[in-house]
């Protein structure tokens, strides 16, 4: 199975790496070429979350889970494509469910900016402990190492990650119930006037 994971991760790494270009740019420009882009985001995420389910349950085939779960380096990758799996599919919910509505603002923007560059940052870190697992190691886990993460011999997840990561778990949900609810009742009232 290693050789059609290996083939499969491709595209969910590819989709997800455009929806991040895709992310920023849109939030720096509301431009016809930014709109046209946002317009094909969801299927993009949707095709990358769809193919990410299809390299994920490939990737647990390669090697029976019990096998990869004694190594750091295997753990750290299943917990890594375990992670960028959810976090783009919480990206697709978000951007599907509050609509338009993410780009209004600098605040929402902003947000949005860090969501496309924590989700890039967070799959080239499970592509690169994916890579080291077959035998192609990258440049990119030196720099891990300087950030305290030696992925051959750690189990864990650096302080700062688990205060990012429960910034954007807090962060997207609400979001998203914000973006969802529609203009205040002020703008509203204005409008109808």
């Amino acid at each position: 199975m290693g050789p059609y994971h290996a083939i499969m991760v491709h595209f969910p790494v590819s989709l997800w790496m455009v929806a991040s270009g895709i992310i920023v740019y849109r939030a720096l420009s509301d431009g016809e070429l930014a709109r046209a882009l946002d317009r094909v985001l969801v299927p993009l995420l949707v095709i990358g979350v769809a193919t990410g389910i299809v390299a994920y349950v490939l990737g647990q085939l390669v090697w029976p889970p019990s096998t990869l779960q004694k190594t750091p380096l295997g753990r750290n990758h299943m917990l890594g494509a375990t992670w960028t799996l959810s976090y783009w599919a919480a990206v697709l919910f978000l951007r599907w469910r509050a609509g338009e509505r993410v780009w209004q603002g600098r605040l929402r923007r902003l947000v949005m900016v860090i969501l496309g560059a924590l989700g890039a940052g967070l799959l080239a870190i499970t592509g690169t402990l994916g890579g080291h697992l077959h035998g192609a190691p990258a440049y990119l886990s030196e720099i891990l190492r300087m950030l305290g993460w030696d992925v051959y011999t750690t189990f864990y997840v650096p302080t700062w990650v688990l205060a990012v990561l429960a910034i954007v778990i807090v962060a997207m949900p609400l979001l998203a119930k914000r973006a969802s609810r529609g203009p205040p009742a002020s703008t509203r009232a204005e409008a109808g006037q």
